[in-house]
């Protein structure tokens, strides 16, 4: 793909001035830049007039340098639901929301978007990634990075490349296929910097094909030579671990700092003469250049502004996406959209109801300044007029979770909260803060004043207040040794370990925990202190991250006597809408998942109450498919992923038919896990056995399973007739073309659709799946009216990777092509020879 110019580039007259300023700069000065500041920052350098750049997580939102509540970030949903929207302006109108926010938190480089495929459902990051298909990843990629750099932030694509499973995923070796890494794995990277024009890449943790990512030569040989990218490339955390291969590498910045296989290793292997300086001189150049555009250099200017926002837009804007990504699965006798008027009582139902999953684990992880659950979001929405009746069916979570605000009182009896408190070895305080969650992060740093080295323990203190009488749960989770005392009494002195073999990521985010049980009265009050020993933490982590929670789980009736509940609630109700889902133990940055099936006993819940109730409604509150074996018996299944803050009120417009479910599927949810590609590499290594077919593009293959619901699938609150489709009958090679579909709106309101086109070509010589898609258009029309959708096919749709000539190629032939609304409804077919003389 050839790279065109582009607004943002330096001119000329720039990067003369970069250069100049380059050329200021001494060899220590110049390779100090190359690793981190700290955590979250590099380095300032005052003789070239560079200030402090700070870099920020991620997909979800923007979270800055803290990680808690301190810091509140709106939470975007899920990169599954940006792209379930298929929708390219509205992503980019989100990507501007997104700089918006980084520049209220003084973020100048935002690590997003994660653009690696959803080579497999099992893949723990699934949530975090946009589609199986790389054509529609690509384009809400560089959607979404339009959005971003628009605002004047650096977008950061990533992970370069094959970081498409957690297990082993700092060591593992992915053997990918030439053609399935240039035609799958590599095609959102390609089009992000050749039509999006990122600024960063992320190289990933893993190796591919015998190189670790941050030595790879294809950092040079692809970024560099193939694509022209004049960006800068950094390390994933903690992923370089090398000095002389990785600088050789065209690997340019190293992350996190100040330690790190560079700094003076590096100097001195160019004093050596093992690495030419003029290496370290393109990364700098690249540093600078980044810089210049996010207006980090002085007398550099940059014109570019984010967008303004201010909460009621914000929200809005929030509440938009999330209604344009739901994808409706199954809607039998149009039970949706409810009609209000006939409403008197519902039932809501299910562990994510009133407690709603917005994002998933990992680096992904925000605070929101709220969250709308389903249970809240329809209430406001049906007033006092409609009975909204809950109940949570099961408890599917094995872990106890973070000790919720609303139990926690300041020892000092003035609010919510907790007492946190900085001691050292011999018990003084060196600092202290109130805070408002009983989640903790700190990393680096503990904060102004407090002197981070001489910090050995970190104590916190509470008041829990029993809401009703029963038995209550409390207790911490981290690495390391914990003490608890309650009422003044010490309950356990632990040390909590990560079970052998485990991925360290693993334990920040899912924890080992100790509890202690205490029964309390309705009303009662309890002093509670959790102590953590920082010495006692992670050796690889050192000093660098303190990571641990204060944990709390109130009474609730068993599993058995909650769906009784539920079931006689769902009896009583004109409609039953059971909110199901994954958890943080299911779906989160560290580890691959194990099963698709949803955790607990959500499926007995579904089943029980569609027994009681015919006009069930599901919702689905997953980042990533999970099996349905109930789905042919329910009235309708709402597919919601995670959402963001403002899920229940998108959730009451799509219900209450103030909008539409606007999403179609990004990649196939399967029917049963059969033939399922594998996450567990075998020796270190993990081989893509399944090379081009993944997702739906395995279809006809041997093995090949019919999924639930096919990629593209998404149903809307209209009907659509197609009804011809116009396509040139011969173009040249290399050339790009146009399709025009022309659809009816049959239904008996507007609506919108995504018209999809799909190419293959029959009976040729070179091994391809079936279908691909080649292109797509989202439309809207009145009910009765007829739209074309101008669809869009560039030429590499007709080409594939020519392993022995190093390059793309097409085979002549007569390509199929076919439209419809998913990849398995496909009403239109045309031909077009391509490729002949």
């Amino acid at each position: 793909m050839t790279r065109q110019p582009t607004t943002d580039a330096p001119s000329a007259t720039d990067e003369a001035e970069l250069a100049r300023r380059l050329g200021a700069l001494t060899l220590e000065q110049k390779v100090r830049l190359l690793t981190g500041a700290d955590f979250w920052s590099l380095h300032p350098e005052p003789a070239v007039g560079l200030r402090r750049l700070v870099l920020s997580d991620g997909p979800a939102g923007v979270r800055g340098e803290l990680w808690d509540e301190r810091s509140p970030s709106a939470n975007v949903p899920s990169p599954t639901a940006l792209a379930a929207t298929w929708d390219e302006p509205l992503i980019e109108k989100l990507g501007g929301l997104l700089a918006h926010e980084a520049r209220g938190k003084g973020v100048d480089v935002l690590l997003a978007p994660t653009v690696n495929l959803h080579r497999t459902p099992y893949g723990g990051r699934h949530f975090e990634c946009f589609s199986e298909d790389p054509l529609l990843t690509a384009r809400i990629g560089v959607a979404y990075v339009r959005g971003v750099q628009g605002g004047g932030v650096a977008a950061t694509v990533k992970h370069f490349v094959g970081n498409d499973s957690e297990t082993q995923r700092m060591t593992l070796d992915a053997r990918i296929g030439e053609r399935a890494l240039r035609e799958l794995y590599l095609t959102p990277f390609e089009r992000i910097v050749g039509e999006g024009r990122v600024w960063a890449v992320m190289a990933a943790y893993n190796g591919v094909n015998g190189h670790p990512m941050t030595e790879s030569p294809l950092l040079r040989e692809v970024l560099h030579d193939d694509w022209d990218f004049d960006g800068l490339v950094m390390s994933d955390w903690f992923a370089a671990r090398t000095t002389e291969p990785s600088a050789r590498a065209a690997l340019d910045l190293v992350m996190p700092g100040p330690i790190g296989p560079w700094g003076d290793a590096l100097v001195a292997a160019v004093r050596k003469g093992k690495v030419d300086e003029s290496v370290v001189d393109d990364k700098v150049l690249r540093l600078l250049r980044l810089a210049a555009r996010v207006g980090a250099l002085s007398d550099v200017p940059t014109t570019l502004r984010p967008p303004r926002y201010d909460a009621a837009s914000l929200a809005a804007r929030l509440r938009e996406t999330a209604a344009a990504g739901f994808v409706l699965a199954r809607n039998e006798d149009a039970v949706l959209p409810l009609n209000r008027a006939e409403l008197t009582r519902i039932a809501v139902l299910g562990p994510n109801a009133a407690a709603a999953r917005t994002l998933g684990g990992g680096s992904a992880t925000v605070f929101p300044p709220y969250t709308v659950s389903p249970l809240d979001g329809l209430r406001a929405a049906l007033g006092d007029d409609v009975e909204v009746t809950h109940g949570i069916g099961v408890t599917p979570q094995s872990r106890t979770p973070v000790a919720a605000l609303s139990y926690l009182r300041h020892p000092d009896g003035s609010g919510e909260g907790v007492e946190v408190n900085f001691l050292s070895e011999d018990g003084e305080l060196l600092g202290s803060e109130r805070r408002a969650g009983a989640a903790y992060t700190w990393m680096g740093s503990y904060g102004p004043g407090v002197p981070t080295g001489q910090v050995a323990r970190v104590e916190v203190r509470t008041v829990i207040r029993a809401t009703d009488a029963g038995r209550y749960a409390i207790g911490g989770s981290g690495i390391g040794r914990f003490r608890l005392s309650v009422a003044g009494t010490e309950v356990f002195d632990v040390r909590l370990q990560l079970p052998p073999g485990a991925d360290l990521v693993e334990g920040l985010m899912t924890p080992p925990q100790r509890l202690h049980t205490v029964d309390l009265a309705a009303g009662e009050e309890t002093e509670v202190v959790l102590t953590h020993d920082i010495v006692s933490s992670d050796e690889a982590l050192g000093d660098a991250v303190t990571m641990f929670q204060l944990n709390l789980q109130p009474p609730h009736g068993s599993d058995d006597e909650e769906i009784e509940r539920a079931v006689a609630l769902a009896r009583a109700a004109e409609v039953a809408l059971v909110v199901v889902g994954t958890t943080e133990e299911v779906e989160s940055e560290g580890f691959d998942r194990t099963g698709l099936a949803l955790p607990g006993r959500q499926d007995e819940l579904v089943r029980r109450v569609a027994e009681a109730n015919p006009r069930t409604v599901v919702v689905v509150n997953s980042g990533a498919p999970v099996l349905l074996p109930w789905a042919e018996d329910v009235a309708a299944v709402l597919l919601a992923w995670f959402p963001g803050q403002e899920f229940g009120n998108a959730l009451a417009d799509v219900l209450l038919g103030v909008t539409e479910p606007g999403g179609r599927l990004p990649t196939v949810w399967p029917a049963t896990e059969r033939g399922l590609p594998a996450t567990e590499p075998v020796d270190g290594v993990l081989t893509y056995d399944e090379d081009l077919f993944i997702g739906y593009r395995g279809d006809g293959r041997t093995g090949w399973q019919p999924p639930r619901y096919g990629f593209g699938h998404g149903l809307g609150y209209t009907t659509w007739d197609y009804v011809s489709i116009d396509a040139p009958g011969e173009v040249a090679s290399g050339a790009d073309r146009t399709v025009d579909v022309r659809i009816r709106n049959s239904g008996t309101r507007h609506g919108k659709e995504v018209v999809q086109v799909y190419a293959g070509l029959p009976g040729g010589v070179v091994e391809r799946p079936v279908r691909w898609l080649a292109g797509f258009a989202v439309v809207e029309a009145a009910a009765g009216e007829e739209v074309v959708a101008t669809v869009t096919v560039d030429a590499r749709a007709f080409e594939h990777w020519d392993t022995e000539a190093g390059g793309w190629a097409v085979e002549p032939g007569t390509f199929r092509l076919e439209a419809g609304p998913s990849s398995t409804t496909l009403p239109l077919t045309a031909e077009i020879a391509v490729g002949r003389s």
